[in-house]
């Protein structure tokens, strides 16, 4: 992930900002034994990611992960596609692998849920990102268990990116590999045209979880997403100030696809902001992050893709 700009706004969250966590609302319906998202199963898998170790892409830690995030899967009765390639970066060939999992649903429109698995490579120390990684991965892993057991009108693919750490300094060819990668296999085969939408989630464990508006994401998507924070009582977690990301939605925006960004912790760096005292150091540990994090954010997307079910803007597609 990078940052592109910077609004000075204040300190949003209180001292009732862990119960909002808790408290809120969402009402999503059952669907099986593992219908609602626990962000407690969520925050145990963050916890085991990060035990991994350093996660950089082509990695041993970063290969056992994978197999380990791929068992855990097929343990939902889900099939994972594994679409490795070769990336071309400044320390020369790299093997990547993104991970598919494809759920049908009544429609083939698809809807793609994201985040990426890898960790930024550092030399000089243990960089086990539990928030920058593991989180995204981690809340994949929980959604893949509660959307098995749904019955899903839109066809829903749960992405893993390789690759979005830059292997360098980021720049547009040193970065977001796998998503690059993807958007582009499916515009050869011709696939793109069915993706209807594009959900990101990077970063999303922090225990002071700030979600800011993401001026590079799909308009109507974004309003989709934080219209339901708002509806469930989470409106202090997604905050409706704009900041620009460069991200995994970027090459799917510019493919024409609709996509939304929601990235945490990158607002305001203020004395309390815990986004400013970790990001890309060694302090990125479990002890950072939160389940009702992790369930604030699974709720918030649950309830999207309810919304986005019946939204004009994938009716006319």
């Amino acid at each position: 992930m990078r940052k592109l700009e910077h609004r000075a706004f204040g300190i949003l969250l209180g001292a009732c900002g862990a119960l909002l966590f808790l408290a809120a609302p969402w009402g999503l319906a059952a669907g099986g034994p593992d219908a609602s998202f626990s962000g407690d199963r969520a925050f145990d898998d963050l916890k085991h990611l990060a035990d991994f170790g350093p996660r950089p892409s082509g990695s041993k830690a970063l290969s056992d992960a994978r197999q380990w995030m791929i068992g855990q899967i097929q343990h939902t009765g889900l099939h994972v596609e594994e679409d490795s390639f070769v990336a071309s970066t400044p320390a020369g060939s790299v093997p990547m692998t993104n991970l598919l999992v494809k759920i049908p649903g009544v429609s083939s429109q698809v809807v793609i849920v994201a985040g990426h698995y890898d960790t930024k490579r550092f030399d000089k120390f243990q960089f086990v990102g539990a928030n920058d990684g593991a989180s995204s991965a981690a809340f994949l892993l929980e959604m893949a268990r509660v959307l098995a057991h749904r019955k899903n009108k839109l066809t829903i693919w749960l992405v893993f990116f390789d690759g979005e750490e830059a292997i360098g300094q980021w720049t547009a060819t040193d970065s977001l590999y796998g998503s690059r990668h993807l958007t582009e296999k499916l515009t050869a085969s011709g696939d793109l045209g069915r993706i209807a939408a594009m959900i990101l989630v990077d970063m999303i464990g922090d225990a002071k979880l700030d979600i800011y508006r993401d001026a590079n994401s799909t308009s109507w998507l974004t309003d989709v997403v934080f219209s339901t924070a708002r509806r469930l009582g989470y409106y202090k977690n997604f905050i409706n100030e704009k900041q620009a990301y460069e991200d995994d939605h970027l090459p799917w925006v510019n493919a024409g696809v609709a996509a939304v960004d929601l990235l945490g912790n990158v607002g305001p760096v203020s004395p309390s902001a815990s986004f400013g005292s970790y990001w890309h150091t060694a302090k990125d540990t479990a002890d950072k992050c939160s389940p009702a994090s992790l369930a604030v954010v699974g709720r918030v997307v649950l309830a999207s893709l309810e919304e986005l079910e019946k939204s004009p803007h994938l009716q006319g597609q």
